[in-house]
């Protein structure tokens, strides 16, 4: 196997000095979700605005919320087929042979959740850019405006089906207890305070609560020193782990952090709290 050309975590200036090189891609991955004031679903809009006003040199657009995801499904980010994915990825730009960096402009979940996708698949040269474009231009670091297409590729398809857990997987869990359910959303959503983006409040049974933000800091992007990570995922070292949150999005963050840890071994319940809650007869727990 070839060294990968950046680490996984990789810095503005670790970048930088790569640029031009002929595998390298970068991804904006930008996507927003629109909550109504009044609680309900959210919509997904795409970040192509915002990437074709500024993204960083050479930069294409990869569409999370729509062409990474299966179109008129039930619920937001329902994982495609592999097949299905992995040519939607090619059609990007992503594909063998390349090293695709990832970055988002407004939360880290969205640079996480296309590495998951691509890691999901077997494809290993996959970086996130710690920071994303706040950390890049906090560099000084140039900047372009417009669009940038990348060559298609092709990406064969190699699933890790030990990185995604079902729902049946997941019921089987609750009644179990023989593994450690992580939801990476902010304590009050945890606890069912508030008005909820799902069909109804709560959480899995059974789970614990490790909120994205222990990983990353919110406002700058910038992922916290590998020994505060260490220290916040500790608790979990000796256990299995299965993560979710609403959609599948931010528990990727949690995902990458135990990745970067050296753990590549926990699972992401893709269906998350969307899906479970639809089904009435799933028991979800407040307080």
């Amino acid at each position: 196997m070839s060294t990968p050309l950046l680490p996984p975590l990789v810095s503005p200036l670790e970048l930088q000095a790569v640029l031009g090189r002929s595998e390298l891609r970068i991804v904006d991955a930008t996507g927003h979700l629109d909550r109504p004031a009044g609680g309900g679903p959210y919509t997904v809009r795409s970040g192509r605005a915002g990437y074709e006003a500024e993204h960083l040199p050479g930069a294409g657009f990869a569409d999370v919320g729509g062409d990474l995801s299966v179109a008129g499904a039930p619920r937001p980010f329902t994982l495609p087929d592999p097949d299905d994915l992995a040519a939607a990825l090619g059609r990007a730009g992503l594909g063998d042979g390349t090293h695709v960096v990832i970055y988002a402009r407004n939360s880290p979940m969205w640079a996480t959740r296309l590495w998951w996708l691509l890691h999901y698949l077997g494809h290993e040269g996959v970086s996130v850019l710690d920071g994303g474009l706040p950390g890049w231009k906090s560099r000084g670091l140039a900047v372009e405006s417009g669009s940038a297409v990348l060559p298609p590729a092709v990406l064969t398809p190699q699933p890790r089906t030990d990185l995604l857990a079902t729902r049946p997987e997941v019921e089987k869990l609750v009644e179990s207890g023989t593994a450690h359910l992580v939801n990476a959303l902010s304590p009050s959503v945890f606890r069912g305070e508030g008005v909820t983006s799902y069909s109804r409040p709560g959480r899995i049974p059974g789970s614990v609560n490790l909120p994205w933000t222990e990983l990353v800091d919110g406002p700058s992007l910038v992922w916290r020193d590998a020994a505060v990570r260490a220290e916040v995922l500790a608790p979990f070292e000796d256990s299995d782990v299965v993560a979710y949150c609403g959609g599948g999005i931010s528990a990727t963050v949690d995902v990458f952090g135990w990745y970067l840890n050296g753990r590549d071994d926990v699972r992401l319940y893709d269906g998350s709290l969307a899906e479970w809650s639809a089904q009435p007869d799933l028991p979800l727990h407040t307080g």
